[in-house]
């Protein structure tokens, strides 16, 4: 899906530094292979698989398919009937498709379901569904309430992720437009919803509230909408269920790849598109990162073209990656991790796993196990290895 080119808190360290800023995108060396864990195929023949979830207390895995259908596999076995086919509303390709989904923490009793996508004139659609009253592995396609809208100015950096939060609010990743460099500047704009990390509230409003306690409520000016901002493509994020910090993977320009992590139940960062690309000036030699969030982890484009974030492991079947935050890389396919505690990152790993082409997406199941998105078609999951 890449074209999508897709902390503690830092804030101290870089408050008041006018920093001189390579442009070399030579990384340090890799981590250590090491080996321990396998991937298992849960489902193949798929076509650009870019998320998986499944609703609280359910066994099911949801697949969603960057052309517009929701697949279900139960039982070990692909459903030949989609959840949901919503082919005739997506604009597919590229960056553009159906994106995500993220089952309400009461879906169980309410039924609700939301997505995210790219509709027919490239815009993105926050949607809620039910599903239907007839059948559990079929939703309502007749349902559908709008949440939210954003006019995209171009094709790309649409983000795309739609994910509860442990709070229960609903947190939208949205890219900075698109083109490249952020023309439109919204990256650092307060005032617009590209680049950015929202966070609303769906069982209050209509079609939401914002919380009151956002980090931009009340502020001339700013979206209320907003929980975090200078965000370039943050096409996957991810909430840690033991620690509830944020990680963020957002996808660089031409230089480097950022993780990001933010403390639990902490808004309001500025993690610095477009001053920053990384932990470096963007375009420039010298740049301000008063205010800024520097990333924890970074890597050059020797090492990758663009990062796909994964989740903090806390399942059960790869005892070996309890704790670590585990990501990749569209281009190279390597599965890497880490620790990240007492404000740093420690034990970096890149993990023995063969080739898994084009990595897409991560997804994780109720149970905490994590599963990768292989532009093969194929979905993985994560198991230690016999």
């Amino acid at each position: 899906m890449h074209a999508i080119r897709v902390v503690p808190d830092l804030l101290a360290a870089a408050a008041l530094t006018i920093a001189a800023c390579s442009r070399s995108t030579t990384s340090t060396p890799p981590p250590p292979m090491t080996s321990g864990i396998q991937l298992q195929p849960v489902a193949t023949g798929l076509s650009s698989p870019l998320y998986v979830t499944s609703p609280p207390g359910d066994e099911r895995l949801f697949i969603v398919e960057q052309g517009g259908t929701i697949r279900i596999v139960e039982n070990g076995a692909l459903r030949p009937t989609p959840f949901l086919d919503l082919s005739d509303s997506v604009s597919s390709g590229g960056e553009r498709g159906l994106l995500s989904m993220a089952f309400h923490p009461s879906y169980a009793t309410n039924g609700f379901f939301y997505v995210d996508y790219t509709d027919r004139r490239g815009n993105t659609r926050v949607v809620r569904y039910h599903v239907s009253d007839t059948s559990a592995d079929v939703a309502d396609p007749n349902s559908a309430k709008l949440i939210l809208t954003v006019a995209q100015p171009f094709p790309n950096h649409n983000g795309g992720l739609v994910l509860f939060g442990l709070d229960g609010k609903l947190y939208i990743g949205l890219g900075d437009g698109g083109s490249g460099g952020d023309p439109q500047g919204n990256g650092q704009n307060l005032g617009a919803l590209l680049g950015k990390i929202l966070r609303v509230d769906v069982d209050a409003g209509d079609p939401y509230a914002i919380p009151s306690d956002n980090p931009f409520v009340g502020h001339a000016g700013a979206r209320g909408e907003i929980w975090a901002y200078g965000l370039r493509n943050p096409w996957r994020f991810a909430f840690d269920r033991t620690t509830h910090q944020l990680y963020i993977a957002d996808v660089g320009q031409n230089a480097w790849e950022e993780v990001d992590v933010a403390p639990a139940g902490t808004g309001g960062q500025n993690y610095g598109w477009n001053i920053m690309e990384g932990r470096h000036c963007y375009n420039a030699s010298l740049c301000d990162q008063s205010g800024l969030t520097l990333p924890v982890l970074e890597y050059g484009h020797s090492d990758g073209c663009s990062i796909t974030g994964g989740y903090v492991y806390r399942g059960t079947l790869a005892p070996v990656l309890a704790g670590q935050y585990l990501y990749s890389d569209y281009c190279t396919g390597f599965l890497r991790s880490f620790t990240f505690s007492n404000g740093a990152v420690s034990d970096e790993r890149s993990w023995d796993v063969g080739d898994i082409g084009n990595v897409l997406s991560f997804g994780e199941d109720d149970a905490g196990e994590v599963y990768v998105c292989s532009g093969n078609g194929t979905v993985y999951r994560i198991v230690a290895k016999s």
